[in-house]
């Protein structure tokens, strides 16, 4: 939502706001933004990107000031790297877009463009895709605010770098290839897209805004995995002849200090779960901005780069930073649990899943190798975690456990309420037992499979 936006929604005024029901402020299905909060568990929850993910420490203290003014004081980064305020209410979502407002952050109309965190920053980064975006907002401005186009129509674009965004999946993707070209891909991430276009930006630019014209024909909802195989080639005949740059690996971790070669420092931090207290994130960025950080960059995987840090007040920051509940370290258990809300902040939850997850780092770290993630989700639509994974889904009977797969998918076990804790720490120590020598806990469940988990589950 853009500045000019904020202020309209500022300008309904509170009577409008309340008048209508919380149910109707939004559009099914669509992405919570400032303009069409989302009713949740513990009020109302506005989603919002600011331009490229930056912020200056100065505009990010004055959300968290905002969040705990106007809502309940918690602020959350998803798995995608946007941000969330929680607990607002009805006559206070126009107060929020007014100090957004006052403190100079841009948030973009139309969906949002996940951009790659350390654009202009990184040494290794092949073009900057911040150019990129305003470039596909400015040329593509009308298409992308067509209401026919899916409510959570992904966009990602991709610089290249040390954190880069090949695991993010996406309906359009468009990605560095070299200082002048972009390779236009849909559906999937890194490994799994379909490449459709490749050429210098203004080629590219071209090739989203065929997508999005087909998407639009296609009607409202409908995503890039809706295309038709013989539409698309019609529309983008040498698509299979485009020549891809081979996926670069996953790059640096976010959690921790990362020093590039050109000299430049920066600190990732990854709040527990992704869920934050303002006052504890104001708390952080006065110790950051005293010791010299610059600017914030939100990335995905649940946390934020400070930038500006010289390398020497590094180590006390990530003290500073445990002490005010955030991870600063790398290999944390907690960088492998995507845990949602839970019962308590969000109407669909059945159990309070942070609590949870707080239990199972103590009492079960055999399931934290890294080598799978453990997805804990309140109800069946798996809002933490959108691929495969070691899931738990609550439910009005109690628990699914789903040993590699999604939040909907059919449980491999079902899980009493009153039985969760036993279950898990029986999993985790049948993990334990059944290990080969170098084995991984991934690797070790596959093997074990629904029926020696459904054993291990019994033992009494």
């Amino acid at each position: 939502m853009s500045n000019q936006a904020a202020k309209a929604s500022d300008r309904t005024g509170e009577a409008d706001l309340h008048d209508r029901p919380a149910a109707e402020m939004r559009r099914r299905g669509a992405c919570p933004a400032l303009a069409a909060p989302m009713p949740t568990g513990d009020g109302l929850l506005v989603r919002l990107r600011p331009a490229g993910g930056a912020l200056t420490l100065s505009q990010f203290a004055s959300l968290a000031r905002s969040a705990a003014a106007h809502g309940n004081g918690i602020l959350e980064i998803t798995a995608r790297g946007n941000l969330q305020i929680r607990g607002l209410r009805p006559e206070t979502v126009g107060q929020l877009a007014a100090d957004v407002d006052a403190a100079g952050i841009t948030v973009p109309d139309g969906p949002a463009i996940e951009t790659s965190p350390l654009h202009g920053i990184d040494p290794e980064e092949i073009c900057d895709p911040a150019a990129m975006e305003m470039a596909l907002r400015s040329t593509l401005r009308d298409q992308l605010a067509s209401p026919q186009l899916a409510p959570k129509l992904s966009l990602v674009v991709d610089g290249g770098g040390s954190f880069g965004l090949s695991a993010l999946s996406a309906d359009i993707r468009v990605v560095a290839q070299s200082r002048a070209e972009w390779l236009v891909a849909i559906n999937g991430d890194g490994e799994t897209s379909t490449p459709i276009a490749i050429g210098l930006a203004e080629s590219a630019i071209s090739a989203v805004g065929e997508i999005l014209s087909l998407l639009a024909a296609l009607g409202q909802g409908r995503r890039a995995r809706d295309i038709d195989a013989a539409l698309l080639r019609a529309r983008f005949p040498v698509m299979d002849g485009v020549q891809v740059m081979p996926s670069r690996a996953a790059g640096m971790p976010l959690a921790g200090s990362h020093r590039f070669e050109d000299g430049k420092t920066i600190l990732g931090v990854r709040p527990e779960f992704g869920q934050m207290r303002a006052s504890d994130l104001i708390a952080l960025l006065d110790l950051a901005t005293d010791r010299g950080a610059t600017a914030i960059r939100l990335a995905p995987g649940r946390g934020f780069f400070l930038i500006g840090l010289s390398a020497d007040t590094v180590p006390a920051m990530q003290i500073e930073a445990a002490r005010h509940g955030f991870a600063a370290q790398p290999g944390e258990n907690s960088e492998h649990i995507a845990a949602c809300a839970g019962a308590g902040a969000c109407g669909s939850a059945f159990y309070e899943t942070r609590i949870l997850a707080r239990h199972l780092i103590g009492v079960a770290p055999a399931l934290f190798d890294g080598s799978l993630t453990l997805h804990l989700s309140g109800c069946a639509k798996g809002c933490a975690h959108a691929r495969p994974a070691l899931t738990l889904t609550g439910s009005a009977e109690g628990y699914g456990l789903i040993l590699n797969g999604l939040a909907a998918d059919l449980p491999d076990e079902r899980i009493a309420g009153g039985r969760i804790d036993f279950a898990i720490e029986r999993l985790a120590q049948s993990i334990e037992d059944n290990k080969d020598a170098g084995e991984s806990t991934a690797a070790c469940l596959k093997r074990l499979g629904a029926t020696g988990v459904s054993k291990a589950l019994r033992q009494e």
